[in-house]
């Protein structure tokens, strides 16, 4: 990019002001004091949204005789039917079956509005809670036939409540700065963050300010000098306010994150053409070029983790922490807790 181009200046101009950018002159003249120049995207460590894929049968599952068989209900949605059946059964005719379902709280009626016992035994969630999670026993009586007496059959479910990821963009960039006790430093920060949020504000994102810190350089023929850190991210407004039902990179929830990204490259992008027509001396304050970096974070939400060897099932899921674990920041995995006797603990008591 030539910076000192004005006809490609003005050409970016028009572009950013047709996909929806909203800085105003008086916002780009004001940052021409920062010298900025952003890489192209090529050059960014960027890791790619993976899209939930559960191998797990999605409308009915059979449960086993050897071992309890793990089932994952997405947070505030409806259950696949749970069978009260083995894979033998699953197709077999049983004479007089009788059904039996009992949960974390004790039995389960088919009156029950959140869990539903079917006449042919199978059991389904509505609007599955973090508190539902737990181990079902299912309790089958049947004959195989007229003549043979009745058998019994056991079956053990532990059904976890699951969530989708917390993504978000975070960006990385260092600026030459005032002495570091300088109010200008202090300033020019709440200035940024004030004009990038106004940037996504119309995107329902959100721009948070993770770390700022003001260090002292030695540089190779230049001595010392000031730079200040910075680290924000920016994500959408909506992301605890209950599912989504798309998945991958065509949900709303995913284009509106990479319009926001695009905007704030070409706001950088859009500086370097600002400045680069200036003739006065660099300013105190100022973009230091090549610094901007962006990665792709995925975190799991207080009380849920990620753990591919406990869930291969849904290995990109963040699952309730089962009881013996926690999980009380937004990381990705639960940490071992002894005491903790609940599933989603949040704290380690």
């Amino acid at each position: 990019m030539e910076a000192s181009a004005p006809g490609r200046a003005w050409r970016g101009w028009r572009r950013a002001r047709a996909a929806g950018c909203r800085l105003s002159r008086a916002t780009i003249l004001l940052f021409s004091a920062f010298l900025v120049r952003a890489p192209s995207s090529d050059g960014y460590l960027v890791q790619l949204p993976i899209g939930f894929r559960l191998t797990q049968d999605p409308v009915k599952i059979v449960g086993s005789t050897h071992f309890p068989v793990s089932v994952y209900v997405m947070l505030h949605q409806r259950s696949p039917h749970v069978l009260c059946a083995n894979q033998q059964l699953r197709n077999s005719e049983l004479i007089d079956p009788a059904f039996q379902w009992h949960g974390p709280k004790g039995k389960i009626v088919s009156e029950n509005s959140t869990a539903q016992v079917t006449s042919t035994g199978s059991l389904v969630f509505q609007n599955f809670e973090e508190t539902m999670s737990g181990v079902y026993t299912c309790f089958l009586k049947y004959k195989p036939n007229v003549e043979e007496p009745s058998k019994n059959l056991q079956l053990k479910y532990i059904v976890y409540a699951y969530r989708e990821p917390h993504y978000y963009y975070q960006f990385t960039a260092r600026y030459h700065a005032a002495p570091c006790n300088s109010i200008y430093n202090i300033s020019f920060e709440k200035k940024l963050l004030q004009i990038l949020s106004k940037l996504v504000l119309d995107l329902s994102c959100e721009i948070t300010l993770l770390k700022s810190q003001c260090h002292r350089i030695k540089m190779q023929k230049a001595g010392l000098q000031n730079e200040l850190f910075f680290t924000f991210s920016v994500s959408s407004l909506d992301t605890e306010k209950g599912p989504k039902t798309c998945k991958g990179h065509d949900c709303e929830y995913f284009r509106r994150l990479s319009k926001a990204r695009h905007l704030i490259e070409r706001f950088f992008n859009q500086q370097v053409e600002a400045l680069g027509r200036r003739a006065e001396p660099l300013p105190q304050i100022y973009y230091i070029e090549g610094t901007l970096e962006m990665v792709w974070v995925n975190r799991c939400f207080p009380g849920y983790g990620m753990n591919i060897l406990k869930h291969p099932r849904c290995p990109e899921c963040c699952v309730i922490c089962s009881p013996g674990s926690y999980n009380p920041r937004d990381g990705i995995h639960c940490l071992q807790c002894n005491s903790s006797l609940v599933y989603g603990a949040k704290t380690c008591p």
